[in-house]
């Protein structure tokens, strides 16, 4: 219930009057069933302004930190989290990281749409960087289609770093379906599950019209390596599979 409250009625019309939504191919969300909404990262406000403009409920997986905060304040932000569809993962290490796959296809065994940004974390610099496999492993194993998603000005109305909104004007942008059946039986192949996410990232790229760098976002914000131009991610012939 509490979803719905604050979409209609509590921060959804204030969103609504700060972005000023425009939607494109909204007709790629199924009306029913599951799928994985796989969207570019570039403010906190994507996982906000995504299910503004979906019908359907979509349920994202979040950070843990996001939960555990301490006194009334952590309580209070827990809770929001949590009614506006959000799931708590840990992403500590490989365990986790299979327990936050688990929970996932548990969501889209549901029948429920899963969002999910394929970067694994917020873009340091509005620009579109190397997506992790989980995305991909977790499409081949259930066998759900991917719709790529660009969100586009979020970053304005929530810029990175900041706590307080602006005007702005946000589009999110929706690409056809991906189906990826035919690598069925190739999932934990590291090959395949990094041609699958690179061909997501590509469709990203063309929605959004980010320049696309060839590293990790999280490599980058932890200044590991230096952020380097890349070439696009390559689309695997749709005969690859053999």
């Amino acid at each position: 219930m509490w979803y719905w409250i604050f979409k209609y009625i509590l921060l959804g019309p204030l969103l609504a009057l700060l972005g000023r939504p425009k939607v494109e191919g909204l007709e790629h969300v199924p009306a029913d069933g599951p799928a994985i909404l796989a969207s570019n990262h570039l403010a906190v406000m994507d996982s906000f302004y995504l299910p503004l403009v979906v019908r359907r409920r979509i349920t994202f997986l979040a950070k843990q930190e996001y939960f555990t905060g301490t006194g009334l304040k952590g309580r209070l932000l827990a809770w929001f989290y949590t009614v506006v569809g959000q799931v708590p993962i840990d992403r500590t290490n490989a365990d986790s990281a299979q327990d936050a796959l688990n929970t996932a296809a548990r969501i889209l065994g549901q029948g429920k749409l899963l969002g999910m940004y394929p970067e694994g974390t917020r873009s340091p610099d509005g620009r579109l960087y190397k997506g992790k496999t989980g995305l991909a492993r977790l499409a081949l194993e259930t066998g759900v289609p991917v719709i790529p998603v660009a969100m586009i000005g979020t970053d304005v109305v929530n810029p990175p770093g900041t706590k307080g909104l602006r005007f702005g004007r946000v589009t999110v942008r929706f690409g056809e379906p991906m189906d990826f059946s035919r690598f069925d039986g190739m999932a934990g192949n590291r090959f395949i599950e990094r041609a699958v996410i690179d061909e997501v990232i590509y469709e990203l790229m063309g929605l959004s019209g980010q320049e696309y760098v060839d590293i990790y976002a999280a490599t980058l914000k932890e200044g590991a390596a230096p952020a380097q131009n890349g070439q696009p991610p390559a689309r695997l012939p749709q005969s690859a599979a053999g």
